[in-house]
């Protein structure tokens, strides 16, 4: 079992940055492949980004591709998300979660794929 803590989220302008966090607890990442979701009001959670733990291996949405970058801390047990030249349009609650991964398998962006999730964490961009 895996716990997952989101934190980093606030409110922002435009052009600006955040960087969000999410700590596990529990298990090691080691064996797990961690992505980041986000929900905005009235529409459905979209994929963000993920990573598979101690590996290059990472896979971004269109929309933040070039903006917001996918990183983990292995002594820290920890993932991040880096999120620069924020827009509006960025703006939701941001959840993390994670899923046993294997070598063969490819990083998933498919919310249901993922086992573990954390509470999330509100991003506000303001225009």
């Amino acid at each position: 079992q895996v716990q997952l803590v989101e934190s980093g989220g606030g409110l922002v302008q435009a052009g600006g940055s955040l960087r969000l966090s999410c700590a596990a607890s529990g298990r090691s990442f080691s064996t797990y492949d961690v992505g980041w979701f986000r929900q905005a009001p009235g529409k459905e959670r979209e994929f963000v980004a993920a990573n598979r733990w101690n590996s290059a291996y990472t896979r971004y949405a269109d929309s933040v591709k070039g903006r917001f970058t996918i990183s983990g801390d292995n002594p820290k047990n920890t993932v991040y998300l880096q999120m620069n030249n924020l827009k509006p349009e960025d703006t939701a609650v941001y959840y993390c979660a994670a899923v046993s991964s294997t070598p063969r398998t490819v990083l998933s962006a498919i919310e249901s794929h993922y086992d573990f999730w954390g509470q999330g964490t509100q991003v506000t961009v303001s225009s």
